[in-house]
């Protein structure tokens, strides 16, 4: 009986300190940035968002452990042209008004090198959920600008083939290959 006692509470040490090892890190959206470029005729068009919001759990003594969860907003699509900004929100692309935001949810973190990773994980745009995965650099950690916070910084890139995702206006004129890079700033707040 006290073996079995013995063991149970070392297996809820164990589950403790590898629970306490996990830090949450909230995406900052003032510091962050989501930006895509997709073929136009013979050039490269560029856009982005201006409203990312999610967490990322980290685990940063084995980041493969981590994880992330992160949402995007459609309408803050941003092509530095309004009569385009409002092309792309309309059903011929992201159709906005039923599918207001694109969210990642992270299934696994794969070490490539040093620094980096690639995070499969479930896609979900304009109603479509594919698993994709991400390569993700660690740009690294350090002292918020807030006493008692750490920040970090994070840049993923991938290319979506829009076609997957049930975006096929223009096939003509658009490239299906979309490639996608998001810098991120994530902030950690210490226990009180």
């Amino acid at each position: 009986m006290i073996k079995r006692l013995l063991a149970l509470l070392t297996v809820l040490a164990l589950a403790a300190s590898v629970h306490a090892a996990t830090e949450t890190y909230a995406i900052d959206p003032v510091h962050s940035s989501v930006s895509f470029s997709v073929r136009h005729l013979v050039s490269k068009f560029t856009g982005g968002f201006t409203k990312v919001s999610g967490t990322i759990q980290v685990d940063r003594a084995s980041l493969e452990n981590s994880s992330v969860e992160a949402a995007i907003e459609v309408g803050s699509v941003n092509t530095a042209n309004d009569k385009r900004n409002g092309h792309v929100l309309s059903a011929d692309f992201l159709d906005a008004a039923k599918f207001p935001t694109i969210t990642f949810k992270s299934k696994s973190w794969k070490k490539t090198g040093e620094d980096t990773y690639e995070v499969t994980g479930d896609l979900t745009l304009k109603g479509v959920t594919k698993e994709t995965v991400l390569h993700v650099a660690v740009l690294g950690f350090a002292p918020g600008m807030k006493p008692g916070t750490t920040t970090s910084g994070w840049e993923i890139t991938a290319t979506l083939n829009r076609q997957n995702f049930g975006v096929t206006y223009g096939p003509k004129i658009i490239g299906d290959d979309v490639s996608v890079t998001i810098g991120v700033e994530a902030n950690h707040e210490a226990a009180k």
